[in-house]
């Protein structure tokens, strides 16, 4: 079981989606987050003049994907400026040290643990690919790596799932087990999230649409096709990597290419039952 904490978050312009700032109790460190609209404000906070790392936080004009630009300042208030005219972005995200006890090799290695993280968990395009990193003494990485625990506690918090990895499979002695979605002699494996519905790597799904697709279905497919998540293998359709869809129902219409009720589509491996009934307990 997780260890709870507690989190102090403050709406300093008084609504949730303008700038606040949240705090861990117990923590030198704390974050600050404000939407693009709300920049020359969020630039006159007294934080700012002290050292840190940041996420710029959007989309892609040109795919759609999520998109994210992680880095490292002295001044985040100088560097932040010279990001203005990147146009993808809506949302920065900073984390400092309440302490000043941030020093340019701790930022330095913050951000390349940062980018390589986001890189491996895949949520997000990582705009910049290469990190300057730095090397610590034994000492320093043990506190920057619980540094990097705070951060990733408090970007969810602060709406951003760029380092929330997708559920996987469940290994060892869960209690629970990956649901099945069968059509003809295809199988597709996934479960809930707190988001949605993950469908794992290896799972099929079929190679058309049937009549009864949505338009997003079928945008779906052709956008997951063209990021490489399902793979065409001539009589079906493959997935290389694990994907979450925001229901259970979108999952399963995609594996089944047409508009199902994911809620009785998706079923226990060996007993049968369907989702429906494993939530209600019946």
């Amino acid at each position: 079981m997780s260890n709870p904490i507690t989190i102090k978050l403050f709406l300093a312009s008084g609504r949730s989606t303008g700038i606040r700032t949240a705090e861990i109790s117990n923590w030198s460190g704390m974050a600050l987050a404000a939407p693009k609209t709300e920049f020359p404000a969020f630039l006159a906070r007294p934080e700012l003049e002290g050292s840190g790392v940041y996420f710029l936080i959007g989309q892609d004009p040109a795919s759609g994907n999520n998109a994210v630009y992680i880095g490292e300042a002295e001044t985040l208030r100088k560097r932040l400026p010279t990001h203005r005219d990147k146009d993808f972005w809506v949302q920065v995200v900073v984390f400092t040290s309440k302490d000043q006890n941030l020093s340019k090799a701790h930022i330095r290695y913050l951000e390349g643990r940062l980018i390589s993280i986001a890189q491996e968990i895949g949520q997000s395009e990582v705009r910049n690919t290469q990190a300057s990193g730095s090397k610590l003494s034994e000492s320093d990485t043990a506190d920057m790596e619980i540094f990097l625990s705070r951060i990733r506690q408090l970007l969810p918090v602060l709406g951003s799932g760029v380092l929330t990895p997708i559920a996987g499979p469940k290994t060892g002695n869960s209690d629970t087990v990956p649901l099945v979605c069968r059509i003809h002699d295809l199988e597709a494996r996934g479960e809930r999230t707190e988001s949605g519905f993950v469908v794992f790597s290896g799972s099929q799904a079929v190679r058309e649409d049937r009549p009864s697709a949505g338009a997003w279905s079928i945008e779906l497919r052709k956008l997951l096709l063209e990021k490489g998540v399902l793979v065409d293998k001539g009589d079906h359709l493959h997935f290389e990597k694990d994907y979450e869809f925001s229901s259970p129902s979108a999952a399963a219409g995609l594996i089944r290419g047409g508009n199902t009720n994911g809620l009785t589509s998706w079923r226990h491996p060996t007993t049968g039952e369907r989702l429906r009934e494993i939530e209600s307990g019946e």
